[in-house]
């Protein structure tokens, strides 16, 4: 009696791997991309709600345009009651009053429209 082996050949297995390989290859260029962009969106987001803070700060306290701000201060006026960091590890430059705030991040352009 011969027995029949069951099994995948090398050929096989290594065609599924050049397969896996190339889709890989296609994928994670997409998936460095998003990350890019969703980065780019929550820090654009992030500098809006600085943006709002340092205006209802302002008028709360009477402050002009160019007049200097307290971090601290324009903090309690932004959800959470504290200053939101750059999503992307990069630092925020909050400016004067009537100034945008601003990010350190030049790789992409993160910046209020």
């Amino acid at each position: 009696m011969k027995k029949h082996k069951q099994g995948f050949t090398l050929v096989e297995i290594m065609i599924v791997v050049a397969i896996i390989g190339l889709l890989a290859a296609i994928a994670i260029p997409s998936f460095m991309k998003s990350r890019t962009t969703s980065q780019q969106n929550a820090c654009i987001n992030n500098l809006r709600q600085i943006e709002s803070g340092k205006e209802q700060w302002a008028m709360a306290n009477n402050k002009a345009d160019g007049d200097a701000i307290d971090t601290a201060e324009v903090a309690t006026y932004i959800k959470g009651s504290e200053l939101p960091a750059c999503p992307a590890s990069s630092i925020y430059t909050y400016n004067a009053i009537g100034v945008n705030a601003a990010c350190a991040n030049t790789t992409t352009s993160h910046v209020l429209p």
